[in-house]
């Protein structure tokens, strides 16, 4: 994807985020839409300008602390199904999905893969495989 619109300059993101009003405000542009490797370098300076990676940062980014954590918000996704098959909170579930995406791309970041190619990897292979079109009534 092409970016029509100029990268948020460093000083301005760590001081409004993605706040468009002071982010016009200081001439910067903020693109909505972002691939996957914009949308990680903006994760990381998230991370970075909360301490994260610090050494002594009480929230240590290590693979296993960010597994665990991608599997609490996914659980937080299924939260908002628990009773129910319909969505009452569009907005809440957008939240809890966001956070399993940024979890997704740090940990995808961190171990080296490249997100973009693995999941192209994974419909390839996942395109040649057959599943049970129907249920085995011996199984039942």
């Amino acid at each position: 994807m092409v970016s029509t619109t100029t990268t948020v300059c460093d000083g301005c993101f760590e001081s409004f985020g993605t706040n468009l009003r002071l982010l016009r405000f200081f001439n910067c542009q903020y693109n909505p839409l972002m691939d996957i490797q914009e949308l990680t370098e903006v994760m990381h300076k998230f991370v970075q300008a909360k301490g994260w990676y610090e050494p002594d940062s009480l929230r240590p980014q290590t693979l296993r602390n960010l597994a665990v954590s991608l599997s609490l918000e996914a659980g937080e996704v299924l939260e908002h199904f628990q009773w129910g098959e319909s969505l009452d909170e569009s907005q809440a579930l957008a939240d809890e999905l966001a956070d399993v995406a940024l979890f997704l791309l740090q940990i995808a970041s961190i171990a080296g893969i490249n997100l973009e190619q693995a999941i192209m990897n994974k419909l390839e292979k996942n395109y040649h495989r057959t599943w049970d079109l129907t249920r085995d009534p011996k199984e039942e």
